[in-house]
């Protein structure tokens, strides 16, 4: 197969499905803590939205999500473990051959750049999806007081009619909104993603054996997914706000002006809300997806062994 294998593709694709399925609802919470107005904490915001919206209200735009993040996250774990591999080659002479941490650093940066071109539209349609039923209040787009109150619209009728809208208004440039600051937050995120994952799994796993047990994986997976998220909350609150805006008006000209603005009007604090729950539902998510990567790539192996013994 060479250096280059598609497993690790067929793999990610299965723990994306895994990692979207337990954590989508909280990651709506997320979303609304972000780039919403009112909720004031994690537990208000999870109250409000079942008062307003039942328990459908934790799982909207999950279908998008379901479909394109297993994709996604296809596309993750196959960009790093195949950036590893030709890092590993050209460097050791052995595709193989243990990774150091600067091969990982490589892996890990390459990864989360790729990983924008399509986690950034995804993003988008699922956040917009997300917040379409927020109501029009002053805070968020500063209307005259008067003015506030509007009823609850809903604007787009599904992911389809997401996308053509956002084409339709914002054109291509539009399906990219955020993506600046997606890299920001992707980048070094994905470092602290991957690497204490191949770290602990390493501690993890007891002399003699040839790969972690699925605990050790599912624990390793959630730390590094609690430690990633956690410090991405700043930039991700930015990247939130960039999509969520244009649901209703555009308030924000960039990344930049989305900083300025947020801080201006909330201090500093705003880039740390939802730091808790992005740690929270990092644990669950990134332990499913990193174990449903890991099992459904032994399954492929042990199935290509058979075949070719």
């Amino acid at each position: 197969m060479g250096n280059f294998q598609l497993e690790d593709f067929v793999a990610g694709w299965v723990g994306g499905a895994a990692s979207v399925i337990v954590g989508h609802p909280l990651d709506t919470v997320k979303t609304r803590l972000q780039a919403g107005q009112g909720y004031g904490n994690t537990l208000n915001c999870v109250f409000t939205v079942y008062r307003n919206e039942t328990v459908a209200g934790f799982f909207k735009g999950m279908s998008f999500p379901l479909a394109s993040i297993a994709v996604y996250s296809s596309v993750v774990f196959g960009v790093f473990s195949n950036t590893q591999r030709f890092i590993r080659q050209h460097r050791y002479g052995d595709s193989n051959h243990a990774s150091a941490v600067s091969d990982l650093v490589v892996a890990s940066m390459v990864a989360g750049f790729v990983s924008v071109g399509i986690g950034c539209p995804v993003d988008l349609v699922k956040i917009r999806l997300q917040m379409q039923t927020q109501p029009f209040i002053q805070a968020n787009i500063n209307l005259k007081p008067q003015a506030a109150g509007f009823p609850v619209q809903t604007a787009y009728r599904g992911p389809v009619h997401c996308i053509s809208s956002i084409l339709r208004k914002e054109g291509l440039a539009g399906i990219y909104r955020g993506a600046g600051a997606m890299v920001l937050r992707d980048v070094p995120g994905y470092c602290l993603y991957f690497i204490p994952y191949t770290f602990l799994c390493e501690w993890f796993t007891s002399d003699g054996c040839r790969s972690p047990s699925p605990s050790s994986v599912w624990i390793a997976g959630g730390i590094a997914g609690a430690i990633s998220w956690g410090t991405a909350t700043p930039m991700d609150v930015v990247k939130s706000r960039l999509q969520a805006d244009g649901v209703h008006l555009n308030k924000y000209k960039g990344v930049i002006d989305c900083i300025s603005q947020s801080y201006h009007n909330e201090g500093l604090k705003v880039f740390f809300r939802s730091m808790t729950i992005n740690a929270v539902r990092g644990f669950p998510m990134s332990a499913a997806m990193f174990l449903g990567y890991e099992l459904s790539l032994k399954t492929i192996r042990g199935v290509q062994a058979d075949i070719n013994p």
